[in-house]
């Protein structure tokens, strides 16, 4: 994964007050208007450099909470990884471990069918395994329109940085009713650059976490509508959903650290 999402989010809570979001959305998407598309995609938001301790509450559900809090070491997290365009025998599971114990030292690791995966979560607090889809988006939507995934980057990071509604709703993670706060946006409504890739202005991200979850991140949900805006009959879409927290063995002493299978261990309670 070639840029970190997490670039305009290190140092904490530094960088995102109103002010400089606001400077930021002027500097960046007034900007789109007047130059050249590859020029636009890719200008910097100098106001990003903006000292000051005011995020939004959904910059901080996402980005800022720890949620990996109360996680034992050597507990490895499950998610399944759906595509709507893919037949459901394919769907890839992600697999974050939690190496030590409330990932104290930052050591937690995320892996897929391609093996280990290097995700750029910086000094973020957050499950990495959030990271990893959002890269992972946005290298698709790069790819799809041929835009840069710096723009896309920019777009999400001011969606959540407006200050979307936090929804408390009831779901299913599992089979078991938990109640988790919901967060929804579109972040390409009313782009400036929207008719370079006008099948995808409604896409909208939806972020459900639970406390009561293991790491937190109960589904991650994005959704490309139908005509017309319509999301009951979406062209795509894409989920990450929790599936299960295994308890692995600790690697013995001087030992490489292979991950071991998901049937290895017993599943933990939750």
């Amino acid at each position: 994964m070639r840029a970190a999402f997490s670039g305009a989010f290190r140092g904490g809570s530094k960088g995102w007050g109103r002010a400089a979001r606001r400077a930021f959305a002027m500097g960046v998407v007034g900007a789109a208007c007047l130059v050249p598309p590859m020029m636009s995609l890719m200008m910097p938001g100098a106001a990003l450099a903006a000292d000051t301790d005011q995020i939004s509450p959904a910059e901080h559900l996402i980005f800022t909470t720890d949620h990996l809090h109360g996680v034992p070491q050597q507990t490895e997290l499950d998610y399944a990884l759906l595509s709507s365009d893919q037949p459901a025998h394919s769907t890839d599971v992600i697999r974050v471990l939690v190496v030590s114990a409330d990932n104290a030292k930052g050591d937690a690791q995320v892996s897929d069918h391609s093996g280990a995966v290097p995700v750029p979560v910086g000094d973020l607090q957050c499950n990495p395994v959030i990271i990893y889809f959002l890269e992972r988006d946005i290298a698709d939507m790069e790819h799809l329109t041929g835009g840069q995934r710096r723009y896309f980057q920019q777009r999400l990071r001011l969606a959540l940085a407006a200050g979307p509604k936090i929804e408390t709703v009831t779901s299913t993670v599992n089979g078991k009713s938990v109640k988790a706060q919901q967060i929804v946006v579109q972040p390409y409504l009313n782009d400036p650059n929207a008719e370079r890739f006008a099948q995808y202005t409604g896409k909208r991200y939806t972020f459900l976490l639970a406390d009561t979850v293991p790491g937190q991140v109960a589904l991650i949900r994005t959704d490309v509508p139908g005509a017309n805006n319509d999301f009951a009959h979406p062209t795509h879409t894409e989920t990450l959903s929790f599936q299960a927290a295994v308890q692995k063995m600790a690697p013995a002493p001087n030992a490489p650290n292979v991950p071991a299978k998901p049937g290895d261990a017993p599943r933990a309670s939750r």
